[in-house]
């Protein structure tokens, strides 16, 4: 695929998308991981919000997420800090500080100056228990570890979706450049994630890259997934994805084809997300609607799923922007809240230097 310009509008759009298909998801993720997408569907149309075409509604005596009320529609006045969006500037920083010749310890490092402990889940709080049972001060000012870094991602999460979510910035930045995208989201997963975690996160940044360039979102899929090995479960999971684009029970499929699965997996969320990008028929609140309401990890795939149709050009209503008016919380140390216009400044300025 052939090197193109970066856009800022087409930045700023995966800023929007991602932002608030997370906010989107974010009321619903608890309740979709204890009951199920039929206890996400119970509670939308409760809410008379079903199918899902704006801000998941408050409804009183649900049983949510203790801080769904400050994602709520009518209820925030900015994005509130989430890990996916927290990944999402970790990368940006990353990539600010060493460009694109950082490595799997300049990630560690960032994790330990920049990333609370506390703001991690499943394989990245098993890593960061390994890098603190073995960090040094020599380490996290620069010097090569001492102690093998590989054991960070020998952990029982290790293929769960953790990784596929901070890789998404790695595609933004390399517009018709997926093989680096690719390359760079992997030094990223490698320290938390093994096989189809990685995987995962070679794919999804991979796509951000082809999307801007391709024809067609099938064709940045189809070029995407060139990326990870074709006798691998996630290029199962891409080509499960692509194949229900034109069936009325392709959530059903997934659900049964996946029921083995924790619901925040890799594999299952993957195929989810092919599956919406490739169904958005243009339309993005449809889009990153259906993808909250089909279960599974709620605010992890809107996020994915808004910022590669954001990428890919599709109109972003104000709808979904004006609520939280360019405020994106963040939870990293000497960050608390970063304006719309400055990340999209910054992140274009990486993706320029990129090139």
């Amino acid at each position: 695929m052939t090197d193109v310009q970066i856009s800022a509008d087409r930045i700023r759009a995966a800023w929007q998308g991602r932002v608030s298909g997370c906010i989107l998801g974010k009321p619903v993720e608890v309740l979709s991981f204890q009951e199920g997408r039929e206890g996400v569907e119970s509670y939308l149309r409760q809410g008379r919000a079903w199918p899902l075409r704006d801000y998941v509604p408050l409804v009183d005596g649900a049983s949510l997420r203790s801080d769904a009320s400050a994602c709520c529609r009518g209820q925030f006045s900015r994005a509130e800090p989430d890990d996916d969006i927290n990944y999402s500037v970790l990368a940006l920083l990353l990539l600010e500080e060493h460009g694109e010749a950082f490595g799997t310890p300049d990630v560690a490092r960032a994790w330990l100056k920049l990333l609370p402990a506390g703001t991690t889940w499943t394989a990245e709080r098993a890593a960061y228990r390994t890098l603190l049972d073995n960090m040094d001060d020599e380490f996290v000012n620069g010097a090569e570890p001492g102690f093998d870094l590989s054991e960070c991602s020998n952990n029982d999460c290790n293929e769960w979706i953790g990784a596929q979510i901070r890789a998404d910035l790695y595609g933004w930045v390399c517009p018709g450049r997926p093989d680096l995208a690719a390359d760079l989201a992997e030094r990223d997963a490698a320290l938390s994630h093994r096989g189809e975690g990685v995987n995962g996160a070679r794919f999804i940044a991979a796509l951000g890259a082809a999307i801007q360039s391709a024809d067609t979102i099938d064709t940045a899929v189809e070029i995407a997934s060139h990326e990870i090995p074709a006798d691998s479960e996630a290029f199962d999971a891409v080509t499960l994805g692509r194949s229900l684009v034109n069936s009325t029970d392709a959530v059903d499929q997934m659900h049964d084809y996946y029921e083995h699965l924790s619901p925040v997996h890799t594999l299952n969320n993957l195929a989810l997300v092919v599956w919406a990008v490739c169904s958005s028929n243009g339309d993005f609140g449809a889009a990153i609607g259906d993808t909250v309401a089909a279960g599974w990890d709620t605010d992890c795939n809107g996020a994915t799923v808004g910022g590669l149709l954001g990428l890919a050009g599709l109109d972003i209503s104000d709808a979904w922007t004006r609520p939280w008016q360019g405020r994106v919380g963040v939870s990293l140390a000497g960050y608390s809240e970063l304006s719309l216009d400055d990340l999209v400044a910054r992140t274009t300025r990486v993706g320029r230097a990129l090139h």
